[in-house]
């Protein structure tokens, strides 16, 4: 049965693309080509009227990683701001989040998955 099997690549609009592409891969290690590891994937649309991200926003990037604690210190010597929520945001179940934005104002969504049980 044809059906679709990954998400191939997510393309937006910047103001200057060259300078974007390089933040992403300085402070998060994404180059253009990328090969990702496997895992949970959410494919979610979410209601016009959600406040899980800015309204002025049509996408929110989430990102998976390894040592939360370890990006966002290296990401705030960067002197990126980051948000933070654990009361609201962290579950043992869905794991631990933390919010950032690119140089263009998308936001992103940095999502460290519970450990696996076991």
């Amino acid at each position: 049965m044809a059906r679709v099997t990954g998400i191939g690549g997510l393309f937006f609009r910047a103001t200057d693309a060259r300078t974007l592409a390089r933040w992403y891969e300085e402070h998060l290690g994404l180059p253009e080509l990328w090969t990702q590891e496997a895992g949970l994937t959410v494919f979610a649309p979410f209601a016009r009227d959600s406040d899980y991200f800015a309204a002025d926003r049509a996408f929110m990037i989430n990102l998976r990683v390894e040592d939360l604690d370890g990006l966002l210190a290296r990401l705030g010597a960067a002197g990126i701001a980051i948000e933070t929520r654990p009361d609201e945001w962290d579950t043992e179940e869905t794991g631990r989040f933390a919010r950032i934005h690119d140089p263009e104002g998308n936001p992103i969504e940095l999502w460290e998955p519970p450990a696996p049980k076991g």
